[in-house]
């Protein structure tokens, strides 16, 4: 069964010509889950041939806006496919009045309801779970109610004689917190917010985000099996010296990139 990673951003606050601001969706059993929904992420989803009929459920890190001004753009699209089932968005509370103002204008075109399942848990909580995947939420450290998700996948026990279960961790936006690495420890892959370079570690600091360098430390002390990069700052268009970076510290570093499907 598919449990595939589709990025379809990886700018930070500023798109650029060729990248888009943050976006993904895990493809897992069939299903599409999309984690945050920047700025054109439903046309990347057309360029990447995934079907909007697939969508279970949206998981918004947080409001800022690179993280989710694509989002109504895309409910709007689900509504003339004529969805009618509902569609869960997990997102911080901050997101409930946004949606309750997009739903005064445009809600009466709706076909579904839009199912706001507010965050606000302190440590790791699941909040959905069923046959073949169980997703936990938990708070990350960026000044604003902010949000990291953990995928894992659950097995039958026929599945789980031939092969371990695979696990995926979406850390974005986040200056590094101690926990961070047991909460995401040993999953196959951690993606985890990159966007700045490490003699730009005052502006980490700063904004709280996170350098190549911290990034890979997190990754080194969590023993996950590859990192994943992303959220670069548009300070620096060549995506190899972040990996580069990283790499150093952390081998399994792979620098994403808009467009790129990768099996987890």
């Amino acid at each position: 069964m598919d449990f595939t990673l589709k990025i379809l951003g990886t700018a930070s606050a500023l798109p650029i010509s060729d990248r888009n601001p943050s976006a993904q969706v895990l493809q897992a059993h069939g299903r599409l889950f999309l984690i945050d929904c920047g700025e054109g992420a439903q046309r990347q989803m057309r360029k990447m041939h995934l079907p909007f009929g697939k969508l279970e459920a949206i998981f918004l890190s947080h409001i800022h806006g690179d993280h989710v001004f694509g989002l109504f753009g895309l409910l709007s699209t689900l509504s003339m496919y004529a969805r009618n089932s509902d569609l869960p968005i997990y997102a911080p509370p901050s997101f409930g009045p946004i949606l309750r103002f997009f739903l005064s204008y445009f809600g009466t075109e709706m076909n579904f309801s839009i199912v706001h399942k507010p965050l606000q848990m302190k440590s790791p909580e699941p909040i959905f779970e069923d046959k073949s995947i169980r997703i936990s939420a938990f708070p990350l450290n960026h000044g604003i109610e902010c949000f990291g998700f953990r995928f894992d996948e659950i097995l039958t026990e026929r599945q789980a004689a031939k092969r371990s279960p695979r696990s995926y961790a979406y850390c974005c936006d986040t200056a590094p917190f101690p926990e961070l690495s047991q909460w995401v420890k040993g999953v196959d892959m951690m993606y985890h917010d990159c966007t700045y370079l490490k003699d730009l570690e005052d502006k980490a600091v700063k904004y709280l985000h996170s350098t190549t360098v911290q990034a890979a430390q997190d990754a080194k002390a969590a023993g996950v099996g590859r990192l994943l990069i992303g959220h670069y700052s548009s300070r620096e268009r060549d995506i190899e010296v972040y990996r580069s970076e990283c790499a150093e510290i952390f081998p399994e570093t792979v620098a994403s990139d808009d467009g790129m499907s990768i099996d987890i």
